[in-house]
């Protein structure tokens, strides 16, 4: 028996602000909206709700008052796509989603470059420490070294120490005078520059390093210390958690499954899109930092912008695009002040390993060529992260040259569904519903 389908006039991947904005735009027109995602509240990881403290007002105004033209799909993976259609697998079982426009608002992912001793336990992402102690990871009292590159670990560190954490510092990888040109510049943005005022406030008393990076993680069977490298030399820091991010990586695996155009932000690929927002494949709009890292205000208005295109209200998204190219102009020149030097690249040893699903060493991937016949010969990327963690790094490390990694329409870059490990019992589903069949 042909299991039930729902149709949707616009349907918004991602629940964070981008998604969440767009969705509401196109409710706003009256069309029905279908907004996924992976976790049981929506907010994404920048609005991540905190068992301890209230969320910000703007999240909790597009999260609270979900208008009635909006279904909410809570804890729901998108695992594979035929034309119009998504197949999603949540609390109800499997089924497809049928849409008449489609938004793509996935968001990204934190980098983590590899060092000695990284994957030691109390080694975290900054953005994943923040988001532990938003859920509840007892950090009160604990040593913190928040450490990388980027706003980010302002962020992390002002939410570490509002759970009781002692943060001892924050190690940031660029030089000073590129932190402080930076500064110097957020005056043409006054809410970032507010933002920025009022982290530092929060961080009051909290060591701020610039040119400074870790080189280690130290410990046995746990952290207990870390060895930084800056202006005063090489010195070390007992700690009991290491929190330490290189910026983001777009997600743009369902965008690649479904045919989008990619293109290359240095090392990294994202959605390309026009003025309009719009993918290369006709009626799917791409918004956010799958499109490019550009920060909260930037996923708004884009997402807004996509939600009344997708709703047909292209005037209404036309008027956007001023505040757009603003934004966009400050994503710009933080990608520009925050690029990381080259000996954060070369951090790694040939015993460090790269592939933490798969404990595949550095020396390990010497001697090929191309990612494939790397994979195929170690297993490195065929873990449960399906190389997501260990592709990015590999790629920032520069160990295949850029050609190695080919985007081009019509080009999955090897991505094949599903796009997330699924139950056997979603599999059996698959092939007993649908006469067509779902894997290749």
């Amino acid at each position: 028996m042909p299991e039930p389908r729902a149709h949707y006039d616009v349907l918004v991947i991602g629940a964070g602000p981008a998604g969440l904005a767009a969705a509401h735009a196109a409710a706003s027109h009256g069309a029905r909206v279908g907004l996924i995602d992976a976790q049981a509240q929506p907010g994404g990881q920048v609005w991540r709700g905190d068992i301890a403290l209230p969320s910000p007002r703007a999240a909790r105004r597009l999260i609270e008052s979900l208008p009635d033209g909006i279904e909410w799909l809570a804890q729901t993976q998108v695992l594979m796509a035929q034309e119009r259609s998504l197949r999603v697998d949540g609390p109800q079982g499997a089924r497809w989603l049928d849409w008449e426009a489609l938004v793509l608002a996935t968001g990204a992912r934190e980098l983590l470059l590899p060092f000695p001793g990284w994957t030691l336990p109390g080694v975290t992402g900054a953005g994943g420490a923040q988001a532990l102690a938003k859920q509840g990871w007892p950090v009160a009292g604990k040593r913190v070294l928040v450490a990388g590159s980027g706003p980010l670990l302002l962020a992390a560190a002002a939410s570490l120490r509002a759970h009781g954490a002692q943060v001892l510092g924050i190690a940031e990888q660029a030089p000073r005078r590129k932190v402080f040109a930076f500064a110097a510049r957020l005056p043409r943005w006054p809410g970032k520059a507010a933002q920025a005022l009022a982290l530092r406030a929060r961080l009051l008393g909290v060591p701020y390093r610039t040119g400074t990076l870790v080189r280690a993680a130290l410990g046995e069977d746990r952290l207990t210390a870390v060895e930084v490298e800056g202006p005063r030399g090489v010195e070390r820091i007992e700690c009991d958690q290491l929190a330490v991010g290189y910026g983001l990586v777009p997600n743009v695996e369902l965008a690649q499954l479904l045919g989008c155009r990619l293109e290359r932000s240095g090392t990294h690929a994202q959605v390309a899109v026009d003025d309009a927002l719009r993918t290369s494949v006709e009626r799917i709009y791409a918004v956010g930092e799958t499109c490019g890292i550009g920060g909260c205000d930037t996923a708004l208005i884009e997402g807004r912008m996509a939600g009344h295109h997708a709703a047909g209200a292209s005037a209404a998204a036309v008027a956007l695009r001023p505040q757009r190219r603003h934004a966009r102009a400050f994503a710009g020149q933080l990608q520009r002040s925050f690029a990381l030097a080259p000996r954060v690249r070369a951090l790694a040893t040939p015993e460090t390993l790269v592939c933490r699903c798969e404990d595949v060493p550095l020396s390990a991937l010497h001697g090929f060529t191309n990612p494939r016949d790397a994979k195929l010969a170690t297993r490195c990327g065929m873990g449960a992260c399906q190389g997501r963690i260990c592709g990015s790094a590999l790629a920032e490390l520069g160990l295949f040259s850029p050609g190695d990694f080919p985007l081009g329409d019509n080009h999955d870059d090897g991505r094949r569904p599903p796009l997330f490990p699924l139950r056997l019992a979603t599999l059996a589903e698959s092939f007993s519903t649908d006469s067509q069949g779902v894997l290749p």
